[in-house]
């Protein structure tokens, strides 16, 4: 394995946490992949109502943005792998608060997505902390290459196998079935975390400060844009894609054959991307893969079958790793260079965080309003075309984002000016 990490990473040094923090993101990815696909089919069977389903992704959205902030000043109180099992708790919580309310999920579909929210939003500030602080700039495209191959494969096996026992245990067995595996990864992504060297923090959550910091620092304010849009296409396209599989197909083995399309290909291209797609190209990469990404959406837009929602995940499947590599690297590189980063690193994680969950919340928001006026099979596609230009408006601001090459006594230099004018 050794051998195989060292050819992939060009002979990069990777310290254990770095190998540690992968194999708990992997854990994660293949428990949410294996379960969490499947709630929303799970309460469409109940409900066949697109704004149950919305409302359930609402809760989800608007409770992880709330809980970052929350997360964010706990992590600046006490270690940050802490924060990360609670996390894990509550996402188990939720998966077994469905197996238990089980037909009437739909009853209590916000509820249960806050729950899910709550638990998101203390994994991912805790996960995204971690990244920050255990890599660097020369492992940082590596990590997220790796992370994201093992999120493709949670995504290829995850969903195939739930449909797989889905369609062959009649009844509820077959979530529980999966519920219980779930539960299981995580408790083995707990057990990890307790091989991780503990990181403390220090100092007040100056969560207000970073936020207006976006006037002191282009690159900051450009950063926060291109994640709220990136928000607005991600909010529907959550559920709605999901949704139209299962309808076409009526079918969760067809589901999980479809993410196994999509997740196969993006895994074998993560790899081709890490090795391939250098800071000097981020920019170009991301404006190529926002592009495929965008096109895809008319494939399925006139016209849908299984067939032509297959094409579909192949060409998004292509389109992710091209854009997430370079685009997640350069957020962090934004970050690593902004005024007091290593001080306040947390806090320019849930800033980031809150822009982006803004957007989720926003394009939630404008589909509930949209098809509780107009008929939803007319008005979908509309909002699909719209919002599905997220990844395009991602460009424009990254585009004119410059790091340059500052020593650090100039970045020092620059952070007592900016104290100075905060006087």
């Amino acid at each position: 394995m050794s051998k195989i990490l060292q050819a992939f990473e060009n002979k990069i040094d990777v310290n254990r946490d770095l190998l540690l923090l992968l194999l708990i993101g992997g854990l994660y990815s293949l428990g949410i992949f294996l379960s969490n696909t499947f709630v929303n089919i799970y309460l469409w069977r109940q409900s066949g109502d697109y704004v149950t389903i919305a409302i359930y992704n609402l809760g989800i959205n608007l409770f992880q943005a709330l809980t970052f902030v929350l997360a964010g000043r706990l992590a600046k109180k006490v270690d940050r792998i802490i924060v990360l099992r609670l996390g894990v708790i509550f996402l188990s919580l939720f998966f077994l608060c469905v197996l238990i309310i089980g037909e009437k999920a739909s009853t209590f579909n916000f509820l249960l997505g806050c729950l899910l929210g709550i638990g998101y939003g203390f994994y991912w500030l805790a996960f995204n902390v971690l990244t920050f602080e255990i890599t660097e700039p020369d492992t940082r495209d590596f990590f997220n290459g790796f992370l994201g191959v093992l999120q493709s494969l949670g995504g290829m096996i995850g969903p195939l196998l739930a449909g797989i026992i889905i369609s062959k245990l009649d009844g509820n067995i077959g979530y529980t079935t999966i519920f219980t595996i779930s539960f299981i990864l995580f408790i083995c992504a707990v057990a990890a975390s307790f091989f991780l060297q503990r990181r403390s923090a220090k100092g007040n959550f100056y969560f207000k400060r970073i936020l207006l910091e976006k006037n002191n620092n282009k690159n900051w304010s450009r950063i926060l844009y291109a994640h709220f849009f990136q928000g607005i296409r991600e909010g529907v396209f959550a559920f709605v894609i999901s949704i139209w599989v299962f309808v076409v197909t009526q079918s969760e083995f067809a589901l999980g054959t479809f993410n196994l399309f999509l997740s196969g290909l993006s895994a074998v291209l993560y790899f081709v991307v890490t090795k391939f797609i250098k800071p000097s190209i981020r920019k170009k990469a991301i404006l190529l893969g926002a592009i495929l990404l965008y096109f895809s959406i008319f494939i399925i837009l006139f016209d849908i079958s299984y067939f032509l929602l297959i094409i579909y995940a192949i060409v998004i499947g292509f389109a992710y790793p091209i854009i997430n590599v370079p685009y997640v690297s350069l957020t962090y590189d934004v970050i690593g260079k902004a005024w007091k980063a290593g001080e306040l690193r947390i806090e320019y994680i849930v800033v980031r965080e809150l822009f982006l969950n803004c957007g989720r919340i926003v394009s939630v928001l404008v589909f509930l309003f949209a098809v509780s006026i107009y008929d939803a099979e007319q008005i979908i596609p509309i909002i699909l075309v719209v919002f599905g230009a997220g990844h395009l408006v991602i460009y424009f601001f990254i585009k004119n984002i410059y790091l340059g090459s500052s020593s650090q006594k100039e970045i020092l230099m620059k952070e007592q000016i900016t104290d100075e004018k905060n006087r």
